[in-house]
């Protein structure tokens, strides 16, 4: 990030670091994961959103003291970041704050739903994006990519989550098969072409 000038966290080649790990923190850096809907601190492996303190955290936005203090409480930057850290100390990102899915008031990470639908067999690709409900607020909706070999069914998927996960994490905005999603030039998830596409559904 800009506002740490740019990084808290490094990854020596010579550790034993786990894979899939954005590495340690630097020298005179200290984090701290806090839960998102009390703002209490977590502990080891428990996910959070990841916050930071340290000389390389810059000292505010130029002329936005509304934006500085949104970012920065007490010193510590709030990165918006989703992740936890392990007994080693490697740090882990899984989601992003703001992309978040409220069902009745309770936050589903779509990462997390990914992560499973991509354990299926059949599935080369996936993105779950939250669509509005009335009744819950919203509910997490998944788009699939199958490989041009399987038979898979909208059904296996709805079933696998609804087997493994929470009640409030179950696909009940539904599945929708489609060729390819929608990435940015560094492969991440364009999220808001999926609710955009899906907004166009509903008034065509």
């Amino acid at each position: 990030m800009t506002e740490m000038s740019p990084a808290v966290t490094f990854t020596d080649l010579n550790t034993n670091q786990t894979g899939g790990s954005c590495g340690q923190l630097l020298p005179n850096t200290r984090m701290k994961v806090l839960d998102l809907s009390t703002g209490e601190e977590k502990g080891v492996g428990e996910t959070g959103e990841l916050c930071f303190e340290g000389p390389q955290v810059m000292p505010g936005y130029f002329k936005n003291e509304k934006a500085t203090s949104e970012t920065l409480i007490d010193g510590w930057i709030h990165t918006g970041d989703i992740g936890y850290y392990d007994q080693n100390g490697s740090v882990y990102i899984v989601d992003r704050k703001k992309e978040l899915i409220k069902v009745k008031g309770l936050q589903v990470a779509p990462a997390e739903l990914e992560n499973t639908i991509r354990g299926i067999s059949g599935v080369m690709d996936v993105a779950v994006i939250g669509v509005p409900n009335e009744r819950t607020g919203e509910m997490p909706r998944a788009y699939v990519v199958r490989s041009s070999d399987g038979d898979l069914s909208k059904e296996t998927i709805i079933n696998t989550i609804a087997e493994q996960l929470s009640k409030h994490k179950h696909l009940a905005g539904g599945v929708e098969f489609v060729d390819a999603i929608p990435k940015s030039a560094a492969g991440k998830i364009l999220r808001k072409d999926l609710k955009a596409a899906y907004q166009s559904s509903l008034s065509s």
